[in-house]
């Protein structure tokens, strides 16, 4: 940490927005580094999880009491962030697959069948796939999908009509 770090950590623990800028333009490296490598290089989670990072850092600066031991406080802080993701990365993919375990399959549905689906599930424009997700797989009304999605009911039965047509095409007819 450098006398610089010091001066600027001391004016953010008084407040200033600058100066506490200044000291993550001069950390934001380290701690985005670091996390990089500890959640297996993924920029965008390393980002997220650094910008977690700064804004409770920005929080704590309270906590701060020895100004030589910022860097080390500030890389605890994203070490335990970086933990808290994979964790709760762990959890969404527990889930993901309990939920994929819990589909069942209609009797003579193949696997070939199932990926064809959803290839073409994809490849409908966002709102169409929710009006058919909607309809064909959950069961609801045209009326409570319009209200749902907050879409005029005739477009509803039109994305739903279109969807049911593409979906039926990729299956072969």
């Amino acid at each position: 940490m450098t006398s610089q770090d010091i001066r600027w950590l001391a004016e953010a623990q008084n407040g200033s927005d600058l100066a506490y800028g200044r000291l993550v333009a001069s950390h934001q490296a380290m701690v985005r580094g670091f996390l990089r490598r500890m959640l297996g290089g993924g920029w965008a989670d390393a980002d997220d999880v650094a910008q977690e990072v700064f804004v409770h850092a920005w929080q704590g600066l309270y906590a701060v009491r020895h100004p030589e031991r910022f860097r080390s406080w500030l890389i605890g802080m994203a070490w335990r962030r970086a933990q808290d993701h994979i964790r709760s990365n762990q959890r969404r993919a527990r889930r993901d697959q309990d939920w994929l375990q819990s589909l069942s399959v209609p009797a003579g549905v193949t696997q070939e069948d199932r990926l064809a689906m959803e290839q073409a599930m994809r490849s409908l424009a966002p709102e169409a796939r929710a009006c058919a997700a909607l309809s064909l797989a959950e069961g609801w009304t045209h009326e409570e999908i319009s209200q749902a999605l907050t879409i005029p009911i005739g477009t509803v039965k039109s994305h739903i009509s279109r969807s049911r047509e593409r979906l039926v095409a990729a299956l072969g007819g």
